[in-house]
């Protein structure tokens, strides 16, 4: 039985921000125009970090694996709903919504322990400061880098696992402009109570923790600094700040999301938008106008790209 209803759903419909036609030809200028600087602001801290010698250290290696994710988390969704709202076709197929899921999951995930790492560098940096190239070298570097991602596709292959086969029969529209567990969910033809409770668990709790233990670990960073020079203070917190507003960016959405997953009022799809268009764009600035090294490196990057260009 669960294998004629699963077969009976081979696509699903998205509703979309909205219905109103000349608010869609408002979000798809919004969403080109954000979408286009969201690839060339990542883009360019990528190329910048890679080709410059004097990024090539901890800090802006993690900044530019930041930046990568950021990218590919926006083209997952932002591309796809710009096609929607170009073309009025707002439909996904049952086995693309599935991918969409999955990668979306290991991309969050991995940006999560990102996070936990840029902390753990950060603390390094501030409180051992002759042990930050012993601690933090390449070698480990790359070895956070890939724990990252290994931990961000456990946790998609649990979140899938729990959902992937249940049975689908007939309600097929989805109230946002992608797939996600909570909508997902909601169209199965079962009781799944239990399922959401496991995704609350996996998803909202271990978002929650993270965001505390993030927020609770520079909090640490500043006593410590504060108690051992207060002339460090200012120099620590102008580096802090800039974590600060991108781990609240980044999680407050997904702990709404996800620990209030079934909502009655569809403020989650709209709050989506902060982390597939707003973040990814804010991402960059923050790290980079509050950085003079970032900035010399851009300048000079696009120094060399203008001469290049000149000479051909």
């Amino acid at each position: 039985m669960n294998k004629l209803n699963y077969s009976e759903v081979s696509q699903f419909m998205f509703l979309g921000l909205s219905t109103y036609r000349p608010v869609q030809h408002f979000l798809l200028a919004f969403s080109t125009v954000f979408y286009v600087t969201i690839v060339l602001g990542n883009l360019l801290v990528v190329l910048t970090v890679t080709l410059d010698p004097h990024l090539h250290s901890p800090m802006y290696f993690l900044l530019a694996n930041l930046s990568f994710i950021d990218l590919c988390l926006s083209t997952l969704a932002v591309p796809k709903m710009i096609s929607d709202l170009y073309s009025g076709c707002k439909t996904i197929s049952f086995q693309g919504c599935v991918i969409q899921m999955f990668i979306l999951h290991i991309l969050g995930g991995s940006e999560m322990v990102l996070f936990i790492v840029m902390a753990l560098d950060r603390y390094v940096a501030i409180c051992k400061p002759l042990h930050y190239l012993t601690v933090m070298s390449p070698k480990m570097c790359v070895l956070l880098l890939l724990g990252a991602w290994v931990i961000g596709l456990i946790h998609s292959a649990v979140q899938l696992a729990f959902v992937v086969h249940l049975p689908f029969c007939g309600p097929n529209e989805i109230d946002s402009f992608y797939c996600d567990l909570p909508w997902f969910i909601k169209l199965a033809c079962t009781d799944t109570y239990r399922v959401e409770f496991m995704v609350t668990a996996n998803s909202g709790f271990i978002s929650t923790a993270v965001f505390l233990l993030l927020i609770v670990s520079y909090i640490f960073l500043l006593v410590t600094v504060w108690k051992h020079s207060s002339g460090g203070l200012s120099k620590a917190l102008s580096t802090l700040s800039a974590h600060i507003t991108v781990v609240v960016l980044y999680f407050g959405p997904c702990i709404f999301i996800y620990m209030w997953p079934f909502p009655t009022v569809p403020v989650d799809k709209f709050l989506a938008v902060l982390d597939f268009m707003i973040t990814p764009i804010l991402n960059p600035v923050i790290y980079t106008l509050r950085n003079k090294d970032m900035k010399m490196a851009m300048r000079k990057l696009s120094s060399q790209l203008l001469s290049w260009r000149n000479v051909s």
